[in-house]
């Protein structure tokens, strides 16, 4: 029987970071500034290792190049998701990705950056930037140069279990006092519009103003999430998201429930509670993949998971 891989996170400081990662999911973090738990990754910037079985601390971007066949044999010249844990003490720049030709192009032959966020925690009346006011690129340079950012960012109310799906060329920032699950194309490429005249070790973070307006999409236009719910007594599935970089879908189990692994690998994030998969004990924190050809597994306890496959 194949074995279920679990992964050890990688953990990022930041000038935004917080110490929940700690405080709520039990990480040994390196400080009070941990802004992101790079929970699944094969990406150069962090490439997590595995914890159990056989390829144990295995790299996965070794496990990609030299055992493919755990991952259907896909085509990629890299694995090609990312999960992350972001925990925001602080509000983040405010930002935009490339989509892959500008991102392939312009950053070292990189993979674009379309992402997801779902909403773990959020203080009360908390907020996200998500899109722009302005009509077209005349409009956004002129504001931009002007420096009206009050009237440029757009800022939405958020509550925990919110989902957003954000795209190439989507003005995006998460605000302090927020924790969210990331879901991305594995990539690292973030162009920082404005960053408040933040200081970091003293000097002005970099930003990126031509590249920025070179990706942003005018007029700004929501993306459509959400999908099908399949609910029993012991479980309920929600698709959250499936575009062609990836399916996103949320399982909250109260019981036991038969599944099956069908596709070509299945990311998994436990997100609150504990439980078991076929007889493993799992608990809120960890991640772990189900890889190709896996086939029927039970999930049983009382918790949530969220799942991402392409």
């Amino acid at each position: 029987m194949k074995e279920i891989l679990f992964i050890n996170p990688i953990f990022k400081s930041m000038v935004w970071g917080g110490n929940r990662l700690r405080t709520e999911f039990g990480y040994d973090i390196p400080d009070d500034h941990t802004g992101e738990c790079w929970a699944i990754s094969a990406h150069p910037n962090g490439d997590c290792t595995i914890k159990n079985g056989t390829y144990e601390g295995k790299s996965l971007s070794w496990l990609w190049e030299n055992r493919r066949e755990l991952f259907g044999n896909r085509n990629e010249d890299r694995f090609p998701l990312l999960v992350k844990i972001i925990d925001a003490k602080a509000d983040l720049s405010i930002q935009v990705h490339p989509d892959d030709d500008y991102a392939f192009k312009n950053a070292n032959g990189s993979l674009g950056k379309t992402e997801c966020w779902y909403i773990l925690d959020c203080k009360d009346d908390a907020q996200i930037v998500i899109g722009h006011n302005a009509r077209n690129k005349d409009e956004l340079k002129q504001m931009i140069e002007q420096k009206r950012w009050n009237e440029l960012i757009r800022i939405l109310p958020i509550k925990k279990g919110d989902f957003f799906q954000i795209t190439p060329g989507t003005v995006h920032a998460i605000k302090g006092g927020t924790m969210l699950l990331e879901t991305q194309q594995s990539s690292d490429i973030t162009y920082r519009l404005y960053d408040y005249d933040r200081l970091d070790n003293g000097k002005p973070r970099q930003i990126h103003i031509k590249e920025s307006i070179d990706v942003i999409k005018c007029p700004h236009e929501d993306e459509p999430v959400g999908g099908y719910i399949i609910k029993n007594e012991m479980c309920e599935i929600r698709e959250l998201i499936s575009c062609r970089f990836y399916t996103v879908k949320k399982i909250n189990l109260w019981g036991k429930q038969e599944l099956i692994q069908d596709k070509d690998f299945m990311n998994a994030s436990v997100i609150s509670g504990e439980g078991e998969i076929d007889g493993i004990k799992i608990s809120k924190g960890d991640h772990f993949i189900i890889p190709f050809g896996y086939g029927n597994f039970i999930l049983e306890g009382d918790m949530e998971i969220v799942i991402s496959y392409i």
